[in-house]
């Protein structure tokens, strides 16, 4: 039987993807005087993504990303800016991103009104919050999870962990978590003993390594994967 309902923020309620992608076209543009390219804002996500699978392995710290993938960027295009600069620009900017996905806030309204829901997100505290509570979406929650404010990510045991010590009478098999990533949400839910259900609208395909137990395209599928479960 299913009791407590973990939400992803990014890419599952608010589509990070054309929030980055505004924030980092005003970051290099304010930066270099240069309208970037769609290849450059391509090529950042790229990097920008790959550094945060560094994180989740424990090879980079969170510190450490924010600044590592403007410095490759940078070299990468032969201009000569500030990986610091950078950073404190487009979090700025990225802050101010809030899109969220169609269907989402109606699909956490009526989420809510059954059972009982937590955020758990990746990313620095301020930032998140602000995103959070611009888009609306703080209201539906009982807690808001961050990485930045409990010291470990997801996947990391010690972030679930924190998580479920704040929630009175929690049983991890009581628990599910809805997420767009694979190693983040999927692999960090099975390893913390919780159900998992993939958000998956663009269908991307999987890998052997990591199946989560349930995928999804759209919101409506997650109700039916949840009476299921009511047993």
């Amino acid at each position: 039987m299913i009791k407590f309902v973990f939400l992803d923020l990014d890419d599952t309620i608010l589509d990070f993807h054309r929030s980055e992608a505004n924030a980092i076209r005003r970051t290099l543009r304010a930066l270099s005087g240069q309208e970037p390219s769609d290849a450059t804002v391509k090529r950042y996500s790229e990097i920008n993504d790959a550094q945060w699978k560094r994180l989740e392995l424990g090879e980079l710290t969170a510190e450490e990303v924010k600044l590592v993938r403007f410095a490759l960027l940078f070299r990468e295009l032969g201009w000569e800016l500030s990986p610091t600069a950078a950073r404190d620009t487009y979090e700025e900017f990225l802050s101010e991103g809030h899109d969220v996905f169609d269907g989402a806030m109606a699909f956490l309204e009526r989420l809510s009104e059954r059972y009982p829901l937590y955020l758990a997100s990746n990313g620095a505290p301020m930032m998140q919050r602000r995103r959070i509570a611009d888009a609306g979406i703080d209201c539906f929650f009982r807690e808001i999870f961050i990485s930045g404010e409990l010291g470990a990510v997801k996947p990391q045991r010690a972030f679930f962990d924190a998580c479920f010590a704040r929630i009175p009478q929690f049983a991890p098999q009581e628990g599910i978590i809805l997420g767009d990533s694979l190693t983040s949400d999927i692999q960090g839910g099975r390893d913390a003993g919780m159900h998992t259900c993939r958000f998956n609208p663009q269908r991307i395909p999987g890998c052997a390594d990591i199946v989560p137990e349930f995928e999804i395209a759209h919101y409506d599928a997650f109700f039916e994967i949840l009476d299921s479960l009511q047993h």
